[in-house]
């Protein structure tokens, strides 16, 4: 008599498929694949006669999902699947907290979009309506977004959809009726679980150029290798990154500035020859050769102060683990800078400039262009001495072409020419080997505003980056000192150093003194906030004779 197949053995059988489905003659696996369709066709060629039972082999792990899911569901319509796709799936496997959210139907999908906002109590947006896009804006009491985007499928059914787009880990999807059951036609959980990244078709970067951005900024978030026939058909395409609108090109750019290792980022930009078509100044920094003390050229400095930069940041963070800390400057950070967490990552989330990003990618932009103007200014005095005079200046300006064509806002663009602009000046302070004056702190503020607390970091940075291993600690030391003091002025005596309140005003200068309307006037003014920064002034009485003595010493109109 045949006996029966032994159920454990079954059971391990199917453990070795898990994340994948099956199908079953007779209890036993003879074809599986990553949607139910594929391990059907696969055992059609074997047993195309015998009746079959397909179903999933979870994983170990169940996948956790935004409770947004569940509401999302409960109003989809019940006889159109609805799928959940792309990153949150991706995130889902990893089991990292899911955000954003992409869903992809065949049905009403505007119609599902509004009823989401509705019942979320979200904004709703058609993006496009002869394409069936719509997003849902979902704001906490904490001003933190989440975002939910429906889309149409993108051809006849979810397999087709999944296939047309970037890379396998992003080709993934759950049916919301279904969310345990994984379908994924590409082998996207396969190649995240061997930290690959692979493009879904030959087709898909000549398809969308902006998915090398897209690919790279993967790569670093992941820690994946990008499989080298990818890597060739992104170099294939690379140039074709000039029709890409500059909007796209601008978010891509500043997901990956915000994200992990930006300086391993903006390096595989540049092997791919991507990084010459979206910042072309970029090209110019290599070759450049520096003087003592720095240790690299400008290139390679560019992309240390990236990495460096990243790092002061971390330490910085709230949450960041002391155990972790990768050196004794790096501590010395921490420690010394450490009573300002709160007030960086209000600093850094900040969406003032512009409602849809932050200020952190736009910090890494500025170190990234902050010396884009050395090649321009290079020279070499009798001692051999490589000097870059005026670079800053120069500097601020090339960035802010850059910044104008990638179509930032003005405040943005502001931003960035004052980061730039005034990048050396905490070097500066350090230089002189004394205690900061209350005038220099004032005028230091009054030049850079709230880009101060950037600049001072980057200059951080940008010892870390110039002297590498060889940073004498008096060095650092002093450097960690001028940048606790000009950050004690701003977050813990603003009206005393920073920005002290009026004593007088214009009209009172003009009562006073029977001055007319004009510079004078303005210029009088700020002369009594600097005198008052500087503690010479505390009362209005002490402010117009201040004034007074100013006009005093004017020599006589002719």
């Amino acid at each position: 008599m045949p006996t029966e197949p032994d159920s454990s053995s079954a059971e391990d059988e199917r453990a070795a498929y898990a994340g994948r489905w099956v199908a079953l003659a007779g209890g036993q696996v003879i074809g599986q694949g990553g949607t139910p369709e594929q391990a059907r066709r696969a055992s059609q060629a074997a047993r195309h006669k015998e009746s079959l039972k397909v179903e999933y082999v979870p994983t170990s792990r169940p996948f956790s999902f935004s409770p947004v899911l569940e509401q999302v569901r409960k109003i989809a319509p019940p006889a159109e699947p609805v799928y959940l796709v792309g990153g949150a799936v991706r995130d889902a496997l990893l089991g990292l907290p899911t955000h954003d959210l992409d869903f992809a139907l065949s049905g009403n999908v505007l119609g599902l979009a509004r009823r989401a906002a509705n019942l979320l109590g979200g904004a709703y947006f058609p993006l496009d309506e002869e394409r069936q896009t719509g997003r849902v804006i979902l704001t906490d009491y904490s001003g933190r977004r989440q975002v939910l985007d429906f889309a149409a499928l993108r051809g006849p059914d979810l397999e087709a959809d999944l296939r047309g787009r970037d890379f396998t880990i992003n080709a993934m999807a759950v049916a919301l009726d279904a969310p345990q059951s994984l379908l994924d036609p590409t082998g996207g959980a396969a190649d995240l679980a061997a930290k690959r990244l692979r493009a879904c078709s030959p087709t898909s970067l000549e398809d969308d150029p902006l998915r090398i951005l897209r690919g790279v900024r993967l790569a670093a978030a992941y820690q994946l290798n990008i499989e080298l026939s990818t890597r060739k058909l992104m170099r294939q395409a690379a140039g074709k990154l000039e029709r890409i609108s500059p909007e796209r090109v601008r978010d891509e750019l500043f997901r990956i500035l915000e994200g992990r290792r930006p300086d391993l980022a903006i390096r595989a930009l540049d092997i791919l020859g991507a990084l010459p078509v979206i910042l072309p100044e970029t090209a110019s920094l290599k070759g450049v050769l520096q003087s003592p003390p720095h240790i690299h050229g400008v290139w390679e400095h560019t992309l240390d102060i990236l990495h460096t930069l990243d790092q002061v940041l971390e330490s910085l963070q709230i949450d960041h683990d002391p155990e972790k800390v990768g050196s004794w400057a790096l501590g010395l950070v921490s420690i010394r800078l450490g009573r300002y967490r709160s007030q960086l990552q209000e600093h850094f989330a900040s969406t003032a400039l512009n409602l849809d990003r932050t200020l952190r990618p736009l910090l890494f932009l500025a170190a990234l262009y902050h010396d884009i103007a050395k090649p321009r200014t290079r020279t070499v005095d009798e001692n051999s001495r490589v000097r870059f005079f005026e670079h800053d200046a120069l500097g601020s300006e090339l960035a802010a072409q850059r910044a104008q064509g990638l179509h930032l806002s003005n405040p943005e663009m502001e931003r960035l020419r004052t980061i730039i602009r005034h990048h050396m000046r905490p070097h500066l302070l350090g230089q002189t080997g004394s205690e900061i004056t209350r005038r220099a702190i004032y005028r230091f503020f009054q030049a850079t505003g709230p880009a101060g607390v950037d600049i001072c970091l980057l200059s951080l940075a940008d010892i870390l980056a110039t002297y590498g291993p060889s940073l004498p600690q008096e060095v650092w030391v002093r450097q960690i000192d001028v940048v606790r003091t000009l950050l004690e002025a701003y977050w813990e005596q603003s009206e005393q150093s920073v920005s002290p309140p009026p004593l007088v005003s214009g009209k009172d200068l003009l009562d006073q003194f029977g001055l007319s309307p004009g510079p004078q006037i303005g210029s009088l003014l700020e002369q009594v906030r600097e005198a008052q920064a500087m503690g010479e002034i505390q009362d209005k009485q002490g402010a117009l004779e201040f004034v007074r003595q100013a006009l005093n010493s004017l020599p006589p109109a002719n």
